[in-house]
């Protein structure tokens, strides 16, 4: 599993106009997941995004995680992280995880940052969704569950 964060003042998903979730101070999370990852993949990967040091403390120092100041997420499900595009022009997204296995890898995904006492939103799985942003830093990091570093 791979997970996108960016620190942000706000983050909001709309599908077909209508707000479907929002954070103010945080992370956005877009996730995505691929074949052969699990819900353990997950579990670990929400840890690493609750506890990854990338929020200042009083000296201006990225020392702080997201549990540390109370700072909520959104999280988006997104197949094409997944993308491989060394091959033509045309990305492929093979590698990505079939949408029933890898909408249940999102929700589990979510559970386990609110089983950890994140206040989380998230976007409708599989819709046309418009993300908004505004990026504080800008701070975003490539995060990876186990299962991507090569053994």
């Amino acid at each position: 599993m791979l997970a996108l964060i960016q620190r942000v003042k706000w983050a909001r998903v709309e599908v077909e106009g209508e707000v479907v979730g929002e954070t103010s101070s945080g992370l956005l999370v877009l996730l995505g997941a691929r074949e052969g990852d699990d819900s353990a993949q997950g579990e670990y990967l929400a840890n690493k995004v609750a506890n990854l040091r990338i929020f200042n403390d009083a000296q201006g120092k990225m020392n702080l995680s997201l549990l540390d100041v109370g700072g909520s997420a959104l999280v988006v499900s997104q197949f094409t992280l997944h993308a491989d595009e060394r091959k033509g022009r045309r990305p492929s997204f093979i590698a990505s995880a079939q949408p029933a296995v890898a909408e249940q890898l999102y929700l589990d995904f979510v559970a386990h940052l609110q089983a950890l006492g994140i206040n989380t939103q998230r976007g409708v799985f599989g819709a046309m969704m418009e993300v908004s942003l505004c990026n504080d830093g800008p701070v975003t990091i490539m995060v990876k569950s186990k299962n991507e570093y090569p053994s």
